[in-house]
């Protein structure tokens, strides 16, 4: 498989379709909860919510560069969204984080193989591919979060 192919469907894997190493996804997890769930804070972890905005930030941020509309994207606002407060809301914040999930998974997916070794903006962040696998394994990171945030709903 080219390699190219292969970071979209890891990608879509951890977001949106797979359950090969987590045996879940963001996707599925996200449908699983009401927004009162997403929102609900539990000691001063961040919420299902947070986790998703977060996430959704950088999957945007990324596919926004690759569309050449430069690196926009900062961790100090990696978590700053608006407060969900109706069913609405959480629903648009879910809808929004898979388009962006299946648009930059369709981008990777045609990205020509030897940009994937190019320097991605600055020397300091090292390659496409090294950003792309960060932003699955970041992901990844996060689904055990919430995953985490989802168990510990439930005994409530």
């Amino acid at each position: 498989m080219e390699r190219n192919k292969e970071i979209a469907a890891r990608l879509r894997e951890v977001l949106l379709d797979g359950k090969w190493i987590a045996n879940t996804n963001f996707k599925e997890q996200l449908e699983r909860i009401s927004w009162e769930q997403a929102t609900e804070k539990i000691e001063d972890l961040n919420t299902i919510a947070q986790l998703t905005f977060h996430v959704s930030y950088y999957v945007k941020g990324i596919f926004d560069f690759l569309n050449g509309q430069g690196l926009n994207i900062k961790d100090e606002f990696s978590f700053t969204m608006d407060p969900i407060e109706e069913e609405g809301k959480w629903i648009e914040l879910k809808n929004d984080f898979i388009s962006y999930s299946e648009q930059l998974a369709n981008k990777i997916e045609v990205l020509p193989d030897a940009i994937l070794d190019s320097v991605f903006v600055d020397p300091k962040y090292g390659t496409y591919l090294r950003n792309l696998e960060a932003l699955i394994e970041h992901s990844y990171y996060h689904l055990g979060q919430v995953s985490l945030l989802i168990k510990l709903l439930s005994k409530k």
